[in-house]
């Protein structure tokens, strides 16, 4: 059970982080493009679909499958996963922040630039590697 649980935990992480990486390329789009109505419509329906139907239910696969996985392996004396899950909430936050940008986008309310969506991308990137060097190295 234990790996068939990790199989599906890896492709639920790579699901979700498709999404990570790419709402902030759209929201650069859609911000560079704010004046061009027909091509804003067409981002704000695959934002959405981002968002709502790979995005979201990739996250909860990820933090139920990781949840039995951590259940499994055990938390006592492994300083490692508890910071892999600390990392893991800060990247449901940031994840929770592009439906807060999408939302924005979504009522012509975002005053964000292409620029800053370009240095928020990097958000997931980082995190990324800090929690793989985590479950991998395990240095606590």
């Amino acid at each position: 059970m234990y790996s068939f649980v990790l199989w599906f935990h890896l492709l639920s992480l790579i699901s979700w982080f498709a999404a990570l990486f790419y709402m902030p390329r759209l929201f650069v789009y859609h911000a560079e493009n704010i004046d061009n109505t027909r091509f804003v419509e067409v981002v704000k329906v695959m934002e959405m679909k981002i968002y709502k139907y790979i995005g979201i239910p990739a996250m909860w696969a990820t933090v139920l499958s990781g949840s039995y996985l951590a259940y499994s392996y055990g938390f006592s004396g492994n300083g490692w996963l508890h910071a892999k899950i600390f990392f893991v909430l800060i990247l449901m936050g940031y994840f929770f922040s592009l439906g807060h940008f999408r939302k924005k986008f979504l009522s012509d309310d975002c005053v964000r630039n292409g620029k800053f969506f370009r240095i928020y991308n990097e958000v997931p990137t980082i995190l990324l590697m800090i929690i793989v060097g985590l479950v991998i190295f395990k240095p606590f």
